[in-house]
């Protein structure tokens, strides 16, 4: 992944930028049309997004329950100890486990927020006695089900 640097982001670059976060899979001239511009300096402009790491990649959007892990939980985690040391051990265990699908390092009560994906609730009991309780330093864990989506989207408002 490329490093963001201080590109400046114009408003044709918002509109790139909004048409391929609809479809990433658009043709070149598929964009250059929505967008208004000829293919050339389309694809030069993309490119130049993608190495000033403003677009990241690109991915296809896949539905959990369509593959079997239709269980969300939200966990809070707490550590012992707030040191930089510790804060970087959970991450580095954390990202190592695939059902975890997000972590945020959070303000306020709670150290770290987890998104995990699961295929049912024993799955998770395993995740959650076999995986994250036996990490050193973690003082307390609070696991929130989600019931179902209200909102959920990957586009962001450019």
């Amino acid at each position: 992944m490329a490093e963001t640097t201080n590109f400046e982001i114009g408003a044709l670059d918002r509109r790139i930028l909004r048409a391929l976060q609809e479809d990433g899979r658009m043709t070149v001239q598929a964009l250059a049309d929505k967008v208004g511009l000829s293919p050339s300096p389309c694809l030069r402009r993309v490119r130049q997004l993608e190495k000033a790491g403003v677009i990241s990649g690109y991915s296809a959007n896949i539905e959990q329950k369509a593959v079997g892990l239709p269980v969300s939980v939200f966990i809070s985690i707490k550590l012992e100890r707030q040191r930089a040391g510790n804060l970087d051990a959970f991450g580095a265990a954390i990202s190592r486990w695939p059902e975890v699908m997000e972590c945020y390092l959070m303000t306020g009560q709670f150290d770290f927020l987890l998104r995990v994906v699961c295929a049912d609730l024993e799955a998770y009991e395993h995740f959650l006695r076999d995986k994250l309780t036996q990490l050193e330093g973690v003082a307390s864990i609070e696991s929130s089900f989600s019931l179902g989506a209200v909102k959920f989207s990957r586009v962001l408002p450019v």
